[in-house]
Formats: structure tokens, C-alpha cells, sequence
């Protein structure tokens, strides 16, 4: 700064010692005046204002090349100041060091076939650092541990150390398993966040099988997990994502949805500190749900899946799995979601334009939708009014009809976006809605 300061002052004082040399000569060059000798000749008189309009001409003519002098001067300054100062570095991109570490806790129990789940995620996890793989062995089935020991230092293998049976009410007897799962959920996560401290998990059952893109997945949404309060988690899962049910081509469109999905989900270790004291004995999942846990906040979901489950056999004896699960359709196509901006999905905005799209949507009757083969066109809405009204057109549609605190899957708003028939559907209450009723379970 003092350096180009300095330029400037001696281009200043050679501009002014220039012009004062220059008017000093010009006044006193030889026969600048005719008979100047005798100032009272008349002729001097006469030739007086064209010598003055000459003088003046040359004067301009060299103060124009004087400023000319003193922009070149003023460049040629500005020019070394620039060369002389040090251009900043260009910002480096993240290190491995500086993202997030986030686990995946697989939780296992006496399925063998744990290992299509684990080869998958080690195939498709982007950094080991970044992403390591805890499997946490309910039930102390030998075959099934074998297998995760295979995997040596690739994993940490924990287990439950309680295996006994759960005291529960007569009614529920045929219902012990989901008490244990219940219980082994709650030490599992308690062991993530408690013992090992980590702030963020992912947590995956023995049978689900994961997408090429489920890291990219979790990685590009997780920041917004941590700054959004109206979400609590990100799931990997679409109830409705039956292949006939998704638009495949568009496999980068994500949702907000009032429905915790599960089945391959990310929460932050806040929300643990929430959930622990009052951990449920059975049923964690449906006790989500509920209006007491969720409090208004909604998870993302992606338009095509980034889960499928291939375990028929379990505590649920293949319940919704012949009907729903094994037509869900996993996503093959690699979306690069840390390069898309995905600022649309916070509450405000998303709302903005989601619900724009909904009730902007023509209006149509079940029977025109069912006939119509909608291929290229636009989006249409069906409307339902109540409880059984949804039920029934969600039947009739192929959609998954149960509802949980009066939250329909994977609905946002009351609203279930779907494909039939290669259109885009939207299944909506009135415009007027105002909030979900518990009842309607």
C-alpha cells in the first residue's frame, strides 16, 4: 500500500514540475509577441488574441500528453503493486481427516446369510476410516458368528451379552421376539453412542442388501440431518417403491416424509439421548410413530430405494413380504448426491414448491386414472376424505394401506407420491388439511 502510495505522489509531482517547466518556456521562447520589444505598437494589439488562442492550443496539446504520461505512470504502478502481492492458495479440497466418521451397525442375530449384507456395504463403502462396520450378534447363534469372524479386523464383532428370555404379558407371549429385538436395539445403539461415542450411526438390519450409491446417499444428506431440527432421520427406504411404483430415471429425487421408514437409517447421537430413557420393551419401530416420539419431524426418503430386504423368514413370519418387500425395487444407477445441491428439501422451501405441485395437480376419479394409460403426461391428484377412504384407494392402487398414528407410508403432509401406470400420482387429503388424526391406525 505505502509503495503504491509513493507512485502516485512522484507521477503527481512530475505531472506539476512538467507543466511548470512547459508554461515557463512557452513564455519565454523568442518572438512569442511581435515587437515585443515596444509594447505600445498598435500591431501588437492586433496580433495579441490569436498569439494568446495559439498559446492556449499548445498549452492543451501538451497537457494532454501529460495526463497520458500520468495514466501510464498510475498503470505501470498498479501493475508491480499486483505482480509484487502474493495471490491466496486456492482452498484445498476436504482431507479424508476432516469428514465425519459415521458407523454402520449392522445388527445380526441367527441369519448365516449376514453375509450378503456385509459384502455389500464393504463393496460399496468409500473409505474404511470413514465409514466402519460394527456388527452387533443377538441370540449367540454359532454359524452365524462364525460367519461375521470370518470378516476378521474388516469388522467389530459385539454381542449381546443378555440372552434370556424377557418377562412379558400372557397376551404377548407369541410376541418375545420383538422384545428381544427391542432390547438388543436399545444396547447395540447404547454401545455406539455410549462406548465407542460415536455422534452419528447408520443402522442396517442382517437382511437388507445395499445400493451402489447408499454411502453417496447418506454422506450428501447428513449435513442437512444436522442443521434441519424439523428432520430426525434419514432412511435408505421407499414402502411404496415397488418397481411399477417408482420412476427409475429419476433416481436422484428425494422426499421429506412424516413416516419413519427404517430399514436402513441415519440419526445423530442427539436424538439418542432422547429415545434412550424412555426406550420402548417391544414394537421400537410402530413406537417411532408415534406422535410422542416423532413431535413433528419428518425423515428424508429417496423417490427409488437404496435398501431391499431379502429376509422372508423372521419375528414377523414373512408378514407384508409376498405382498410388498420382495418387489422393491433396489437402485442400480449411481446418483453423485454430494454434487447436487439439495437445499430443497429444507422445510420452508420444500413445502413451498411440494405442495404448489400437489394441489396444482387436475383432480381425477380412480376409474380414469386405472384406464388411462398416462404415459408423458402430467402429474394428476386423487383426493381422499377420510380413514377409509385412503384405505380403499390405496388397496386399489397397490400401495401399502396401514396407518401408523394416522401417518400413511411414506406420506408427507398426508400426501403419498406414487407412479401408476407411468404417471406421476399424487394421493392427497383436502388442501385445507390440518393435521393428522391418531385415530386412524
Amino acid at each position: 500500500m505505502l509503495k503504491k502510495t509513493s507512485w502516485a505522489l512522484w507521477g503527481a509531482a512530475l505531472f506539476l514540475a512538467w507543466n511548470g517547466l512547459l508554461l515557463l518556456f512557452l513564455w519565454s521562447r523568442p518572438g512569442t509577441f511581435p515587437n515585443s520589444q515596444n509594447p505600445q505598437n498598435p500591431e501588437n494589439s492586433r496580433l495579441l488574441p490569436a498569439q494568446l488562442l495559439r498559446l492556449a492550443q499548445d498549452a492543451e496539446t501538451e497537457l494532454r500528453l501529460q495526463r497520458d504520461l500520468l495514466l501510464q505512470i498510475q498503470k505501470f504502478s498498479r501493475l508491480q503493486q499486483h505482480q509484487k502481492t502474493p495471490k491466496p492458495p486456492p482452498t484445498p479440497a476436504p482431507t479424508e481427516a476432516e469428514f465425519p466418521v459415521i458407523p454402520v451397525l449392522v445388527l445380526a442375530c441367527d441369519r448365516s446369510s449376514v453375509r450378503r449384507c456385509l459384502d455389500k456395504i464393504l463393496r460399496y463403502r468409500p473409505s474404511a476410516r470413514r465409514f466402519p462396520v460394527i456388527v452387533s450378534q443377538d441370540c449367540g447363534h454359532a454359524e452365524t458368528a462364525k460367519v461375521i469372524a470370518s470378516y476378521g479386523q474388516t469388522v467389530v464383532h459385539i454381542r449381546q451379552p443378555d440372552l434370556s428370555d424377557i418377562p412379558v404379558p400372557p397376551e404377548h407371549r407369541k410376541f418375545q421376539g420383538y422384545y428381544k429385538i427391542s432390547r438388543h436395539y436399545r444396547w447395540a445403539l447404547g454401545q455406539v453412542f455410549r462406548t465407542f461415542r460415536y455422534r452419528a450411526a447408520i443402522v442396517v438390519e442382517d437382511d437388507l442388501e445395499v445400493a451402489p450409491d447408499f454411502f453417496e446417499y447418506f454422506q450428501a444428506v447428513f449435513p442437512l440431518l444436522q442443521r434441519d431440527p424439523s428432520l430426525w432421520c434419514i432412511s435408505a427406504w421407499n414402502d411404496n417403491g415397488k418397481e411399477a411404483m417408482v420412476d427409475s430415471a429419476r433416481a436422484e429425487l428425494l422426499y421429506r416424509t412424516d413416516f419413519f421408514p427404517g430399514l436402513g437409517w441415519l440419526l445423530l447421537a442427539e436424538l439418542w439421548d432422547e429415545l434412550e430413557p424412555k426406550w420402548p420393551p417391544a414394537f421400537w419401530d410402530d413406537w417411532m410413530r408415534q406422535p410422542e416420539q416423532r413431535r413433528g419431524r419428518s425423515c428424508v426418503r429417496p423417490e427409488v430405494s437404496r435398501t431391499m430386504t431379502f429376509g422372508r423368514k423372521g419375528v414377523s413370519h414373512g408378514q407384508f413380504f409376498d405382498q410388498y418387500l420382495k418387489f422393491i425395487k433396489l437402485n442400480d444407477r449411481f446418483v453423485p448426491f454430494t454434487q447436487l445441491d439439495l437445499s430443497y428439501l429444507k422445510k420452508e422451501e420444500y413445502e413451498r414448491f411440494f405442495l404448489q405441485q400437489v394441489y396444482s395437480a387436475p383432480e381425477v376419479q380412480i376409474e380414469e386414472l386405472q384406464k388411462d394409460p398416462g404415459r408423458d403426461l402430467g402429474a394428476v391428484r386423487l383426493q381422499y376424505r377420510g380413514r377409509d377412504s385412503f384405505k380403499a384407494l390405496a388397496k386399489a392402487l397397490g400401495l401399502m394401506d396401514d396407518l401408523k398414528s394416522g401417518v400413511p407410508r411414506a406420506g408427507y403432509r398426508g400426501i403419498v407420491s406414487f407412479v401408476c401406470r407411468g404417471r406421476r400420482v399424487f394421493l392427497a387429503p383436502p388442501s385445507d388439511w390440518t393435521g393428522y388424526d391418531p385415530s386412524w391406525s
